[in-house]
């Protein structure tokens, strides 16, 4: 059974330790909590110790996530909706705004989540942004199932 891997990066605009970088945290553990009790995430891997790549390395202060998903749909119904669809609304209080050439994410599917790494992450997110979505590394606008055909997610 195949599994979706996300890989996001973004920066906040105040210090880790700015209250309003504490309110953007507090909601970021409402919206993992509500992915655990989901039933479809698999794993939620520790950004602690993960040197920044360089790509994150710009103004403001890096965030980044991985985490494994049973499903393509899933993923996306989860990221469209609940604390998880308010905390996207609300980005740019806490976000620095993105290059309009710099994704921030990038998705691709894996057998185990053994196979899934930080190192992995920055290797599929560094081959998005050179080649575009294809099969290896994606987004939801050009999504590709499991078995590299290109998919409609709805």
């Amino acid at each position: 059974m195949a599994l979706v891997s996300i890989y996001t990066v973004g920066r906040i605009n105040h210090p880790y330790d700015h209250p309003a970088s504490r309110e953007f945290y507090e909601m970021g553990y409402k919206v993992m909590r509500q992915a655990s009790v989901s039933g479809h995430l698999i794993e939620e891997f520790s950004s602690d110790g993960v040197p920044f790549p360089e790509e994150a390395k710009e103004k403001g202060y890096p965030v980044l996530t991985l985490t494994v998903w049973k499903s393509l749909q899933s993923l996306y119904r989860f990221t469209y909706s609940g604390k998880h669809s308010q905390a996207l609304r609300n980005r740019n209080k806490w976000i620095e705004p993105h290059q309009e050439k710099q994704p921030t994410y990038v998705v691709w599917w894996t057998e185990k989540v053994k196979d899934v790494s930080w190192e992995e992450a920055f290797r599929r997110y560094n081959y998005y942004i050179q080649h575009g979505p294809t099969p290896f590394a994606f987004d939801f606008k050009y999504a590709f199932d499991e078995k590299g055909e290109t998919f409609m997610i709805k």
